[in-house]
């Protein structure tokens, strides 16, 4: 019902726009010629058919024809045509009345169709961003699950290692001397040796424990940098001192550049880091090879 009365609304406004104009020139035909006439009445389709479209351009077009023919053209106040010039220029007009009018709906349609693909591409574009957002959000959990799944191994492996160790020094401490399957008793050194390990092993996993509660307040914005002013040089003997156990199957070589300036770092969180460092190399480079320290500008 909406759509229908809109489009009688349209013709509605064809026919008052051409009577309008009509009315006002039909007063002033002896004073203004029909060139003028003309271009007014075609300025009124050319409204229309923008407007309204071409349909009621068309009856815009028709209207005119007769308005002006029977206002304008003499003889006036009939549709009878006494100069067969005035055929020509009628027809003249009517033609152009009707070209002008699609022409100028059809940009329209134009006009229209293009802002509906300019609205189409929107919701396109959005839907493929979001749908672009969900993929990535889930490719993000994805990653994040393989990265705790990769770091909870990681956490088991420097867990277990110290603890196998220890297991294992006690365990032949503990052995009863008495029993079957018992080995030779072990010397005084060995005991030493294995009582030495098991230290060892314990300090190395109270590092580890310690670095992952730092880890866990770093996460939690708890943990807060002390800087001052320090050597590079001693924050890399104070790691090299504590990293003295685990390279002891390494070489260790240390080039620092002379005269390095002061820098003002939290030096037990710097030291902290070589002394990780270190103990990666160690761990994973074989025995009897260099480990390289360098501190340059």
């Amino acid at each position: 019902m909406k759509v229908l009365g809109k489009r009688w609304r349209s013709y509605l406004i064809a026919v008052l726009g051409v009577a309008a104009v009509t009315a006002l020139l039909a007063p002033f035909r002896h004073q203004i010629n029909s060139t003028t006439v003309a271009l007014a009445l075609l300025l009124v389709i050319l409204f229309t058919a923008t407007f309204s479209g071409s349909r009621p351009a068309l009856l815009a077009s028709l209207l005119a024809m007769l308005c002006f023919n029977f206002f304008f053209l003499p003889p006036f106040h009939t549709f009878t045509i006494e100069d067969p010039q005035n055929w020509v220029a009628l027809a003249a007009f009517l033609a152009t009345a009707v070209t002008a009018g699609e022409l100028s709906a059809r940009a329209q349609r134009r006009a229209e169709e293009a802002e509906a693909g300019r609205r189409e591409n929107k919701r396109l574009y959005e839907e493929l961003h979001d749908a672009f957002e969900r993929v990535s959000h889930a490719e993000a959990l994805r990653q994040s699950e393989q990265l705790k799944s990769a770091l909870l191994d990681a956490v088991t492996h420097d867990l277990r290692t110290p603890l196998t160790s220890i297991k294992a020094s006690a365990t032949l401490l503990l052995e009863d001397p008495d029993a079957e399957e018992a080995t030779e008793p072990f010397s005084a050194k060995e005991q030493q040796a294995m009582l030495r390990v098991i230290t060892e092993e314990v300090d190395r996993l109270d590092r580890f424990i310690e670095g992952i509660v730092d880890l866990a307040r770093i996460e939690a914005g708890q943990l807060g940098l002390r800087r001052n002013w320090g050597d590079v040089d001693e924050i890399v003997e104070a790691a090299l001192a504590r990293a003295e156990e685990l390279s002891r199957q390494h070489v260790v070589v240390v080039e620092i550049e002379e005269e390095l300036p002061a820098v003002r770092v939290d030096a037990r969180a710097v030291a902290e880091v070589i002394y990780t460092l270190i103990d990666n190399a160690t761990k994973y480079a074989p025995p009897g090879t260099s480990v390289r320290v360098e501190a340059k500008r």
